[in-house]
């Protein structure tokens, strides 16, 4: 298929939730587009698409390769970013401004909302006859998008979460007690999944893991903690912020009756460490365990600059110089995919825009255990390669016991699996 080579601005934007590499994205737009003649200038728009209705447009031809590289490898989104959710009338607006300013290529680094605003703008400048090549660019640390076999940005909050759950392991390894750890994830239970890969011994926590897709039962949680907790002396549990009953309805609305919501209209779910807070408080009353501690991992898990996945940052570069590539050479809009070859390898694709905008990809079955609350060997597999190299262990002594001469305290044979000097 010959494509026809429009001539004029490249325009991107970044949009949603940062992550850890979406700028490795952004490099690889700006540089890959400077190979191409037909590109006259780059702009960047500054707070995603509300820069752009707000004319809030930078020249990105002018900075040095030197500098974009170490951009490159800063966490979080360089040019900003926005939670608005542009409705028609708002895409119209955002068309104007590229007439405007001649803009020929609109690029959108985002998720599954972005990927649908990306599709309006493109059948709006479809119908306006005004040639705009359209392509959006995968980023979420969920890892919800359809067509993708994973996403930018989820490896490295994965690698993150998993390396928190080793630490809060060994804590309680030390001291006893349970632990809940709130992570994110509103509709899939792919990054509260990785709390799994940190484990190294049969006793290791997480325990129990919990994720949204899934129906989650108040007392069946209680039970499964007791039974956990009276063979460890302890528990460590990871709870998807998504988790909800039967109908539906966000246990945390249970729990705490809060119903506060976000810019994009849906409840609020792990911001304020309610959730966390809520459970230990049952667990605590209903359950009579007496050291309960919660904490929610946060906006931490985003742009967190300590564990990076090295593979994470070569393909999210990789996704924007393809997204150039597509609109150089493709000759259509849509939403660059990552495909899996082999173990591990990947490819890029191009997939029509409706096929990813506004969809969302839950864990399928097979990464889930029948009882509900842990993942199984297929997720860790899936999971293992996209962590990237250098993940760390956690050893413990292998001492043996001397024996006692004065009888105190239980016998070593007595001694609870999971406790130090077993």
């Amino acid at each position: 298929m010959i494509c026809e080579k429009i001539k004029g601005k490249l325009l991107v934007a970044q949009g949603g939730g940062p992550t850890a590499v979406i700028n490795q994205s952004l490099v690889g737009v700006v540089l890959e587009a400077r190979k191409f003649n037909r590109v006259d200038l780059v702009y960047g728009a500054v707070h995603g698409v509300r820069g752009i209705v707000n004319e809030d447009l930078v020249n990105l031809s002018g900075e040095t390769s030197h500098n974009l590289e170490m951009v490159g490898n800063t966490p979080s989104s360089a040019l900003g970013t926005t939670r608005d959710k542009p409705d028609l009338k708002y895409c119209r607006e955002m068309l104007k401004v590229m007439q405007a300013h001649d803009i020929r290529y609109f690029l959108y680094i985002g998720g599954n909302d972005s990927a649908d605003t990306v599709r309006i703008v493109s059948e709006e400048a479809r119908k306006a006859n005004y040639k705009l090549r359209c392509i959006h660019i995968p980023k979420t640390i969920d890892n919800d998008l359809t067509c993708n076999d994973h996403c930018p940005g989820y490896p490295s909050a994965a690698r993150y979460v998993s390396q928190a759950f080793i630490g809060l392991n060994r804590d309680s390894w030390a001291l006893g007690g349970t632990v809940i750890a709130v992570v994110m994830g509103r509709h899939a239970g792919f990054l509260t999944g990785a709390a799994a890969m940190g484990k190294k011994f049969p006793d290791d926590g997480p325990h129990l893991i919990y994720m949204p897709e899934r129906v989650f039962d108040l007392e069946r949680f209680g039970e499964d903690v007791r039974r956990v907790y009276e063979r460890y002396d302890r528990c460590v549990i990871a709870v998807s912020e998504g988790i909800h009953d039967e109908s539906g309805e966000p246990i945390i609305t249970r729990l705490t009756n809060c119903r506060e919501r976000d810019a994009h209209g849906n409840i609020q779910l792990s911001g304020s460490g309610a959730l966390g807070d809520s459970l230990a408080a049952y667990l605590k009353e209903k359950i009579g365990i007496s050291r309960v501690r919660a904490d929610t991992l946060g906006y931490m898990q985003r742009s967190f600059v300590g564990c990076v996945s090295d593979v994470d940052q070569r393909e999210a570069r990789e996704v924007g110089e393809k997204a150039v590539q597509f609109a150089m050479w493709g000759g259509r809009d849509g939403s660059v995919v990552i495909r899996r070859t082999g173990f591990y390898s990947c490819d890029y694709d191009l997939v029509a825009l409706e096929d990813v905008a506004a969809k969302t990809r839950i864990m399928p079955d097979e990464f889930i255990t029948a009882d509900g609350n842990d993942v199984t060997d297929a997720f860790r597999m899936y999971l293992r390669p996209l962590l990237g190299s250098g993940m760390p262990d956690a050893y413990r002594l292998r001492a043996p016991f001397i024996p006692k001469k004065l009888g105190k305290g239980e016998s070593h044979s007595e001694r609870q699996p999971g406790l130090p000097g077993w």
